[in-house]
């Protein structure tokens, strides 16, 4: 997964800024069936490295220079559903605490205060979350299932090819302490989900086979990338696009 990045060659810049715009209003209109203002739209978010394990990696294998990677993305998801369904979509937004509280310690930053303030401005419900029991138990619950379907359901965090890395290098480097196996995805009730609901990954390599997974146990498809995806857009507001040599998938 590549990160936001100000040394980026232009001509890979201009590349990657391309294939974002080109993938903004695709990305729109596939998830207009998840407007539907009597539903639930939901965007999970994944934490942080610590930079104290990230600096004993070399400096091309380094994740989260910046700590705020699948906060902004997920920031700028919220204004494009917002605009598109002219702010009658009802946003639930996940995100892992011990993540961000570990990240704001060390970068003494007041990082939760930060994500509150995204809250505040856009009028979105957050509820922090520490284990992927919690994760799994608002997607089945949250708010009455019977009355309110998710209609969309979209990840911005580290992922390998079988799971949402939801911790990631936080406590130890390289390792995820808190995770969603795709073998988890048989606990998620499928009748929490909206006839059309969109699903997508953000994540690296989540189109090789957590997808597939997800589409089994849920029964809708998850778009998701095969390869790695790249975050080094964000730096011009643009959701993450595919590497090189990689494709989105379902």
């Amino acid at each position: 997964m590549t990160f936001a990045s100000r040394s980026f060659p232009t001509l890979l810049r201009l590349m990657l800024v391309l294939a974002a715009v080109l993938g903004l209003g695709q990305a729109v209109s596939h998830a207009q069936g998840g407007l539907n203002p009597n539903d639930e739209y939901i965007i999970l978010s994944g934490g942080p490295a610590l930079i104290k394990w990230e600096k004993l990696r070399r400096e091309e294998h380094q994740h989260d220079k910046w700590w705020g990677n699948f906060i902004r993305t997920a920031r700028i998801r919220v204004q494009q559903l917002q605009k598109a369904s002219q702010n009658q979509v009802q946003i639930t937004w996940l995100v892992y605490r011990r993540g961000y509280a570990g990240r704001a310690d060390e970068d003494g930053a007041p990082l939760i205060a930060n994500i509150e303030s995204v809250r505040d401005k856009f009028g979105i419900n957050l509820v922090w979350y520490d284990t992927k029991a919690e994760v799994i138990n608002y997607i089945n619950q949250g708010k009455n299932r019977n009355a309110t379907k998710i209609s969309g359901f979209e990840y911005f965090g580290h992922s390998n090819k079988f799971c949402f890395l939801l911790d990631y290098g936080n406590h130890t480097l390289g390792a995820s302490r808190c995770f969603l196996h795709q073998s988890d995805l048989a606990r998620i009730n499928k009748n929490a989900f909206a006839r059309k609901a969109y699903c997508k990954s953000w994540g690296c390599h989540s189109g090789e086979s957590f997808c597939q997974a997800w589409k089994r146990a849920t029964g809708k498809k998850m778009i998701g990338a095969v390869g790695k995806t790249d975050y080094s857009v964000l730096q011009y507001m643009k959701l993450p696009v595919v590497s090189p040599g990689g494709r989105w998938a379902m």
